[in-house]
């Protein structure tokens, strides 16, 4: 395992996005369980980009416009919704002394979709895995498949370390509602850019 390996997926899995993004909102609105939940399930979400990867499937997203395009958009509505939700009062950002208001599968259900939906994660991998398997490997797919997993587990230990950070300061949030309001408007303007980031990516 490459020191350059372990680098650039660190920076890759610690820079902000929708699974940091929804990660630090479980940790804030429900508490530290459900920060861990919500890691585990952004992890899971991976999974099929890596497994895309690995099988070449990513290519057909780089070269079909329209399947592209379909997943890109769907992805799109995903994240709008997820920034409406934050919205409401009552929504995904509803933050209650009471942490037991929404379940485990809920939360992991809503990680895995905001990740799966993210076409660019499968073209990300598609170019990024390959570039630290040597062209004399005895037996690429195993070295991919090691490299996926240690990408997985980073993944994980960052987002709970996300997560249970946000959970951390929890409580200094149910006791300020004016901060509260302004949070909600903030990740539901971060879900916003996102989608928009996403709706101009290109192939």
């Amino acid at each position: 395992m490459s020191i350059d390996f372990l680098v650039t997926s660190l920076i890759i899995v610690a820079s902000p996005g929708t699974g940091v993004l929804y990660t630090l909102a479980a940790g804030l609105s429900r508490g530290s369980k459900a920060s861990v939940v919500a890691a585990f399930g952004c992890t899971l979400g991976i999974v099929p980009h890596m497994a895309a990867a690995i099988l070449g499937l990513a290519a057909l997203l780089h070269t079909s416009a329209v399947a592209f395009q379909t997943f890109k958009y769907v992805g799109v509505a995903y994240l709008l919704y997820m920034a409406w939700m934050t919205l409401k009062e009552h929504g995904a950002l509803k933050v209650e002394p009471d942490t037991s208001g929404r379940s485990a599968l809920q939360v992991t259900l809503h990680a895995v979709l905001i990740n799966i939906l993210n076409p660019k994660l499968s073209i990300f991998f598609f170019a990024f895995l390959p570039q630290f398997v040597q062209a004399q490997e005895p037996h690429p797919l195993a070295r991919m498949l090691e490299l996926s997993a240690v990408f997985m587990a980073l993944t994980f230990v960052v987002f709970v370390g996300y997560g249970l950070f946000a959970a951390s300061i929890r409580r200094h949030v149910i006791t300020r509602p004016g901060i509260l309001t302004w949070m909600r408007r903030a990740f539901a303007g971060a879900f916003v850019a996102l989608g928009a980031k996403l709706a101009a990516a290109e192939r």
